[in-house]
């Protein structure tokens, strides 16, 4: 099914793998628009190509995830920001959300369903406020 809206999104992963993986499960889902970088301060150089969703790694050498996202969330609070971390910890997906992250999804063979059903949500949260406040994107970015 083609989507009304193509999406920019951005991969910060520093294991080549998962990217690979993260970028089939998003073609595979009809979005072609996807930059991977393998560290958070090169995605931070690139934000002025306004990325909608950031998939960002938890656990990546030489990288405090945390401060990239809230780099990003100061950048434009209107990009979605999604955790996705090698394990599951409740205490890292709290402080992903107190941070700015929309949500926080844990690797493993489920992946791909849990990039698609998160996409589903900020589709559905995109198209609530423009319902509700049909300015407030284009005034927010």
């Amino acid at each position: 099914m083609e989507n009304q809206t193509q999406y920019k999104f951005f991969i910060i992963e520093d294991d080549i793998f998962s990217a690979n993986i993260y970028e089939q499960c998003l073609v595979g889902m009809n979005h072609n628009d996807v930059t991977y970088y393998n560290n958070g301060t090169d995605c931070l150089k690139y934000l002025d190509q306004k990325p909608d969703i950031i998939f960002l790694d938890h656990n990546m050498e030489n990288t405090n995830e945390f401060e990239v996202l809230k780099k990003i969330k100061q950048y434009n609070t209107n990009i979605y920001v999604v955790m996705v971390s090698g394990q599951e910890n409740i205490k890292t997906g709290i402080e992903a959300l107190k941070h700015g992250a929309f949500d926080y999804i844990v690797k493993d063979h489920t992946v791909c369903d849990k990039m698609a059903t998160v996409i589903n949500k900020i589709i559905l949260v995109k198209a609530e406020l423009k319902k509700s406040n049909p300015n407030f994107i284009q005034r927010a970015n």
